[in-house]
C-alpha cells in the first residue's frame, strides 16, 4: 500500500510596512526557495500593513490541502511579535483547521549562517568605503 504524500509549504512571515518596496528582499528570498525546492509551495505573509495577512495565508494554504506548514519568521530577533502575536495567530489557525500541522522556526536573525553573512557584509563595507 502506497503511503499518502503530505503536501508541505513554507510561509515566510514578516511584519509588513507601508512602502511596497520594503517587501522586495523578502520576495527575493521566497523566489530563491522556490527555485531550490520547486516541489514545496512558498508564500510570503505579513502581520500587518501588507497583504496577505498571516491568518489569510494559513487559511488559503490549508484550504489548498497543505497539511504541514513551516513558518519562517523574517525577524532579526524574537520580540513580542514572535513570542506573543505569532503563537496566537497559529493557535487560531489550528482551531479553524483541525489537523493542520504548523511548525515555527527561530527568527532568521538567530541563525548562525545569517549572523555570519551580515558580519561578512559589514566587513565588506569597509573595503567599499
Amino acid at each position: 500500500m502506497e503511503k499518502a504524500m503530505t503536501k508541505e509549504a513554507i510561509l515566510v512571515f514578516a511584519h509588513g510596512a507601508r512602502d511596497p518596496a520594503w517587501a522586495e528582499p523578502l520576495e527575493r528570498i521566497c523566489a530563491l526557495v522556490r527555485q531550490r525546492r520547486p516541489e514545496v509551495r512558498v508564500e510570503l505573509a505579513f502581520l500587518e500593513l501588507m497583504q496577505p495577512l498571516i491568518g489569510e495565508a494559513l487559511d488559503r494554504m490549508a484550504g489548498a490541502g497543505f497539511a504541514r506548514i513551516t513558518i519562517v519568521p523574517a525577524f532579526m530577533a524574537p520580540g513580542g511579535h514572535i513570542r506573543k502575536d505569532l503563537p496566537e495567530l497559529v493557535a487560531a489557525a489550528r482551531v479553524r483547521h483541525p489537523g493542520l500541522e504548523v511548525r515555527v522556526t527561530a527568527a532568521i536573525g538567530q541563525s548562525e549562517g545569517v549572523i555570519s553573512a551580515i558580519a561578512d557584509f559589514a566587513i565588506s563595507a569597509l573595503a567599499a568605503s
